[in-house]
């Protein structure tokens, strides 16, 4: 009797350990796709946003940004793994869920309508009204959404390779790899995995230049086309949770003590990009060597620069007024203050330090700012 109880344990420890296992045989089982050029898969690639499909996925960065006021919900985005399941029906219909020890925080986009359900809370907000600019979130983080985001920003501004297949989340997947063509980009390579057929993303892994390791990795460990259920992308409130209802502007975080700068047709030797429907921050550059200036008012302003050289930036020489230099594997950033001025000026993106310090010297000798 007790060695036929021990042969079903040892049945059943087996079964449990071949079940564990699988993911791993299934990852390590060698990828096979058809041979397409780098500009094939791009446009399937590209092509693929139009799909409905559900997974798992998870994201791991460590750009390294310090705690800056505002900012809490995109550093902790961008310094740790982030746990989603995802269900996409269109590019406007969708809900991805954030998993964490603390519960889970599900975002829905239905059209024109979104919604945010804490767990943790108990309560559902609904948000009015679409941003023309936000703070990032998790959804952006998924594999598709960051491929394609990348892929429309490096535009014609890289150059496109096909690099060797991989298995990902059990399929066979063809690898694209994106290289800035900008020498002064903080980014080294962009790496793209996709199902060859449809196109649809299943990993990215995002490079500082001259790094072996990628600073973002985003993946699914689990996806499959997926048939629009409305009873998945609608919220639902149990008894006794709580609703309300904000505007998009009031979840903009620093976004929301933004200060008015007039800005120079050129920084740093990178032109001024038009932004449709915003005038408050100015972009410069463009494909994947791009920053931003922005001015910050109020308490805001007066936080940035002392948590900036709190977090380890670093004090620069400046002819006139504060600079402070933050520098992470994928973004730079430097924060500047006239001698006598109450706008703190904010410039990051993914280029280099000495673009940055040069269009900051720039604006801090523009007579606007003192």
């Amino acid at each position: 009797m007790k060695k036929e109880l021990a042969r079903r344990w040892a049945a059943v420890a087996a079964g449990a350990a071949l079940l564990c296992a699988l993911p791993v045989v299934a990852s390590a089982l060698p990828a096979s796709v058809p041979r397409l050029t780098a500009g094939q898969l791009r446009g399937r690639i590209l092509a693929s946003a139009r799909l409905s499909y559900a997974g798992y996925a998870e994201s791991d960065a460590t750009f390294g940004l310090p705690a800056l006021p505002g900012l809490a919900d995109v550093t902790s985005l961008l310094d740790g793994v982030t746990k989603m399941r995802v269900w996409q029906a269109s590019p406007q219909r969708w809900r991805v869920d954030v998993l964490s020890d603390a519960g889970e925080r599900d975002t829905y986009r239905l059209g024109s309508r979104s919604y945010i359900w804490d767990s943790g809370a108990e309560l559902l907000t609904e948000v009015a009204g679409q941003p023309s600019l936000r703070l990032p979130r998790a959804a952006d983080l998924t594999p598709p959404a960051l491929a394609l985001r990348l892929l429309d920003e490096a535009g014609r501004h890289a150059r496109f390779s096909v690099i060797a297949p991989l298995r990902v989340a059990g399929r066979s997947a063809a690898g694209l790899q994106v290289s800035p063509a900008d020498p002064a980009s903080t980014i080294g390579r962009i790496d793209i995995w996709a199902e060859p057929g449809s196109g649809l993303p299943l990993m990215v892994q995002v490079f500082g230049r001259g790094s072996a390791t990628p600073a973002l990795e985003s993946q699914f460990f689990q996806v499959s086309p997926w048939r629009a259920d409305a009873a998945v992308l609608t919220p639902q409130r149990g008894p006794g949770t709580g609703f309300t209802v904000t505007s998009a502007r009031s979840l903009a975080g620093a976004l929301d003590n933004l200060a008015p700068l007039v800005l120079p047709g050129q920084l740093g030797g990178r032109d001024l990009l038009p932004v449709s429907g915003f005038n408050l921050i100015g972009v410069y550059g463009g494909g994947l060597a791009t920053f931003v200036v922005l001015g910050l008012r109020g308490s805001a302003a007066g936080e940035v620069l002392g948590d900036a050289l709190t977090a380890g930036g670093a004090p620069l020489q400046a002819s006139g007024g504060t600079e402070v230099l933050l520098g992470a594997p994928l973004v730079n950033a430097v924060v500047a203050q006239p001698p006598d001025g109450a706008t703190v000026v904010v410039l990051a993106g993914t280029v280099s330090s000495s673009v940055l310090e040069r269009a900051a010297g720039t604006l801090l000798a523009e007579p606007g700012l003192q």
